[in-house]
């Protein structure tokens, strides 16, 4: 009885276990590596769930599942090389980037896994998902980043395409005074320089059509513009006073007034330059300060700011440009050092203060509010460019990837 019991467990632990191996089979072999039927699956319904929140037509079956099967072959020849090259996504940057997509949302962490969870899919699924995409991600940069190469003539000639300009040019408002002689025209300059208003000129000297209105032009990006006028205007600041511009109506003087778009950004800016002294270990905090302090002195007493920087400042990055920090916004030096370049007025010595790097002590050169809208334009183009070129160095990988690679489909039927 006993060995009849036994035997019919066996039995159906078998059973159980051929069902159980039943649930899923290998579907594909890509190279070192298989997708199974259930990923195939699974893929397919994510597509046609899709297709339905879009209210799409979902394409005939044979040809979606060519192109899920693509898709994963692809997928799993590119996390083989995320193995062999050791990339991996730990927990901690895998839920911060999950923190900053519930950011993205609106939500709390707490938030987004109840709404995932709330729409009956699993948050760790999710999460694996993210991670495997990362990995993905972060081994398509290294592939693709090394082939990818933008020359200085390649930028500039992107800067200057249509689609460039039509997308990240701002629209401009433009003053101008047409006047018939060019001495004319000069004095006008002149008197511009020296203090008169544009407007006022306008309407008294110019021949122009909106002289009445101080010689105000419509809001317009510079390509909508006379060539003569978008060549001169091209990448001026505001208040930009032209030379004299001939043409066949006369001597035509612009001014830039203002401008208007998704990049037009303007930044308060000091120039500032310091001296730095680091404590060390044959050198205690006390000491750092006191001989800060002389040298500060030295400096009161009218020897050379920069040639003591020069001598004695152990920042690396200003101490051979005589301590010079150039041009700098807020938000970049430590808060300690910025709020003593706040507080200290233009062509003084501030005290000696301490940041987490050291001991300083700063003077500011000056204070701007400088247009940073020309930089920002630039880098969007650079942007659009790399993008571009990446999305083509990419599909040529993949592309060749999957040529070389040892693919073999299963019959599951």
């Amino acid at each position: 009885m006993k060995k009849t019991l036994i035997t019919s467990l066996l039995i159906s632990s078998a059973l159980l276990n051929a069902k159980i191996e039943l649930l899923d089979r290998i579907a594909i072999i890509v190279d070192d590596g298989v997708v199974m039927e259930s990923q195939i699956n699974s893929a397919i319904k994510t597509l046609e769930k899709g297709y339905r929140d879009q209210n799409l037509q979902i394409p005939p079956r044979d040809i979606l599942i060519d192109q899920v099967k693509e898709k994963l072959i692809i997928e799993e020849l590119q996390l083989q090389l995320a193995d062999r090259a050791g990339v991996r996504i730990s927990d901690a940057e895998l839920n911060s980037t999950l923190s900053r997509l519930a950011s993205n949302n609106n939500m709390t962490l707490e938030e987004f896994i109840a709404f995932i969870e709330n729409n009956g899919d699993s948050y760790e699924e999710i999460r694996e998902t993210m991670r495997k995409e990362m990995r993905i991600q972060r081994i398509q940069r290294g592939r693709v980043n090394q082939s990818i190469e933008i020359t200085e003539k390649e930028f500039e000639a992107f800067l200057a395409t249509d689609e460039s300009l039509a997308t990240l040019e701002p629209e401009i408002l433009v003053r101008q005074i047409l006047v018939k002689d060019l001495n004319v025209a000069k004095r006008l300059i002149n008197l511009v320089n020296s203090g008169s208003d544009f407007s006022a000129l306008a309407k008294e000297y110019s021949l122009s059509s909106n002289a009445s209105n101080g010689g105000l032009m419509q809001w317009r990006k510079s390509i909508d513009m006379p060539e003569l006028f978008e060549n001169a205007l091209k990448n001026k600041s505001i208040g930009f006073i032209s030379e004299p511009l001939e043409s066949g109506s006369g001597f035509h003087i612009l001014k830039l007034e203002d401008k208007r778009g998704q990049f037009v950004a303007f930044e308060d800016q000091w120039l500032s330059r310091h001296i730095l002294l680091i404590p060390s270990a044959i050198r205690s905090s006390e000491e750092t300060e006191k001989q800060l302090n002389d040298i500060r002195q030295r400096v009161l007493d009218g020897e050379n700011f920069a040639t003591l920087a020069e001598e004695f400042s152990e920042d690396p990055g200003s101490a051979k440009q005589g301590g010079d920090l150039g041009w700098i916004g807020m938000g970049v030096f430590t808060a300690a050092f910025e709020e003593t370049m706040l507080t200290t007025e233009i062509g003084t010595i501030s005290e000696v203060f301490e940041s987490e790097f050291g001991y300083h002590f700063l003077e500011v050169l000056g204070k701007r509010n400088h247009e940073l809208t020309n930089k920002l334009i630039e880098d969007r183009a650079y942007n659009m460019l790399y993008a571009r070129k990446f999305d083509e160095e990419l599909e040529n990988t993949l592309r060749t990837m999957r040529a070389e690679a040892f693919v073999e489909f299963k019959d599951l039927d």
